[in-house]
């Protein structure tokens, strides 16, 4: 089942545990407004080259609409509705006074030069200026997009607008950029890992870790597990996976990736075969790479007692009901992962005051709120008698739910 019928199917659990008429469950659904627009731009080489660009602002609600913008071969509408809704949900469980949007450009970045990229950027801003802004729709980075793309967007929206850097997030310090953001995603990780351990009356130092993935999510986790005396038992990537049952010196580990060396050649563990890492023996799993590594091939082996999903949708739906028999407790993505969105509200928070905060405060307020966040996903459980996912499914939605009738849908 991928991230878009997952996450259907959780919302559809959501509405009935919250007992929502069927008329308001098929207005939340339904997106506000799919965009969608041709690209031209020049190549280097004189010819001309076309792309599709798309922006689906899904829900206005709670507040301007917020997600990010991907360069990709396979940016699919279908994909990108099924991320604008799960936007949604996840402002709305983070406590941020945003909706959700998605979009992205059908490219392989790649295959294009700087310039192109840039001209490609600008095009697509020209479009879409007068549907995005600091009270409509916010982008940020994504999948092949980064701080200068969001820096390219705010410079050819500002033409139209006057001077807007609240307009992304995500973007380069020096221009309006909020500190933390970088750690921000693996921090949140952190501290969701903080917060439920604490639940269970154990902390980071005295568990045992194995993670997957060592992106910014996994190797912001790790650095920050670590730092907390987390003892990190197995990590793994793309290019193998290593172990070392008294804990692996992740600071030496990361410079060793930095300069250039690779987990296999790394002195402080032995390699491992990549696909036992997810079962590999621990108290806590944090899957921070792709989506549907827990599957039913594999999920009866998981030894871990928690799982922190870092990544988006790591968990299948057929692995989540095999966890759960197996007494797993699994904290799911869209509250474990939203360090990222919480830390972009900080960003366009400090945009709109023109006051920008310290990096201690940043992370500071971000505890802040994963913490409250916990504590109101643990009463939604309580109250509807469901696991952590339904709990933020139903905390999300519920919020949603609230604002638009208090607006007035039927008017």
């Amino acid at each position: 089942m991928n991230a878009l019928a997952a996450t259907s199917r959780n919302f559809r659990q959501a509405a009935r545990l919250l007992g929502l008429d069927s008329k308001l469950q098929k207005s939340l659904l339904i997106p506000l407004r799919e965009i969608k627009v041709e690209c031209t731009i020049p190549k280097d080489d004189g010819t001309l080259a076309t792309f599709v660009g798309f922006r689906v602002q899904h829900d206005n609600s709670r507040g301007p609409m917020k997600g990010g913008i991907r360069y990709h071969p396979e940016v699919d509408p279908d994909e990108v509705n099924a991320l604008a809704q799960l936007m949604t949900w996840k402002t709305a469980v983070a406590a941020v006074p945003y909706g959700g949007a998605k979009g992205g450009i059908g490219c392989t970045p790649g295959e294009l030069s700087r310039s192109e990229l840039e001209r490609l950027t600008r095009v697509f801003t020209q479009k879409i200026h007068d549907l995005i802004g600091i009270n409509t729709d916010v982008p940020a980075p994504d999948m092949g997009t980064n701080a200068q793309t969001m820096a390219w967007i705010l410079d050819e929206y500002s033409k139209f607008h006057g001077h807007s850097p609240a307009v992304v997030t995500g973007k380069p310090i020096d221009l309006g950029g909020s500190l933390g953001r970088d750690a921000a995603t693996g921090r949140g990780v952190m501290y969701a890992t903080e917060a439920l351990l604490t639940e269970y009356s154990e902390s980071i130092s005295g568990s045992t870790f194995v993670i997957q993935g060592l992106g910014n999510v996994g190797s912001w986790a790790a650095k920050l597990i670590h730092q907390k005396g987390g003892k990190i038992v197995a990590v793994g990537d793309v290019t193998g996976a290593i172990r070392n049952k008294s804990g692996i010196d992740i600071p030496a580990l990361l410079k060793h990736r930095s300069e250039g060396g690779s987990l296999e050649d790394f002195y402080g563990a032995e390699v491992m075969d990549a696909a036992e890492l997810l079962v590999h023996e621990c108290d806590v799993l944090v899957p921070c790479a792709l989506g549907g590594v827990l599957n039913r091939e594999n999920a009866a082996e998981v030894k871990a007692r928690f799982i922190i999903e870092g990544a988006n949708h790591p968990t299948d739906t057929e692995a989540d009901e095999i966890l759960a028999k197996k007494g797993v407790i699994v904290l799911p993505d869209i509250y474990a992962n939203s360090g990222g969105v919480v830390v972009s509200y900080f960003e366009w928070v400090q945009n709109i005051q023109g006051f920008m905060w310290d990096e201690e405060k940043v992370n500071r307020e971000l505890q802040k709120y994963m913490k409250n966040t916990f504590q109101n996903i643990k009463d939604m459980c309580k109250s509807q008698n469901c696991n952590l996912r339904m709990g933020a499914f139903t905390l999300g939605v519920n919020r949603v739910a609230k604002a638009t009738l208090l607006r007035g849908w039927e008017a």
